[in-house]
């Protein structure tokens, strides 16, 4: 993908989260939904960033890792910036984020429907297994940690 494919692709997210945003928020004023779009400007940035250095930054390491890193070390208390990229952050519902990505892989899975039919059987059986074992995960790691900070 070209870099300018890759900008388009993430504004076209960016915008589409900001209406998922303003529908999943129930945001019933302009004023909510402008105070979103730094939030989501940021994410996009950290997105970009970490695409390009996935791209650029020899070593073989998926932009997906980059994106994860960049964000983490943007968000991390005493980075320059990290209260304001927390603060207008916060204001981006997780679920406006989902909605676009996962109506661009449905997209994607219907394209290529006869390689998704090849698959057969067994790919749903893995997905439940994933799907399972990342609940399963989640909710055991959840429940240590609330109890090691005396929340449960």
């Amino acid at each position: 993908m070209k870099t300018k494919d890759m900008v388009m692709a993430i504004g076209i997210f960016t915008v589409m989260s900001l209406f998922s945003n303003a529908i999943t928020t129930k945001a019933s004023s302009v004023g909510a939904i402008l105070n979103s779009i730094p939030g989501l400007c940021i994410l996009a940035i950290i997105a970009l960033v970490g695409m390009l250095a996935g791209r650029y930054i020899p070593g073989g390491i998926p932009a997906a890792a980059w994106v994860v890193t960049i964000g983490c070390i943007v968000t991390v208390p005493g980075f320059p910036g990290a209260e304001f990229i927390n603060a207008k952050v916060k204001l981006v519902n997780f679920v406006a984020l989902c909605t676009p990505i996962l109506a661009y892989a449905g997209i994607s899975i219907g394209k290529d429907i006869e390689a998704f039919k090849q698959s057969g059987w067994r790919i749903v059986v893995l997905a439940c297994a994933v799907f399972i074992g990342t609940y399963l995960a989640s909710a055991i790691i959840a429940q240590m940690i609330l109890k090691m900070l005396g929340q449960i």
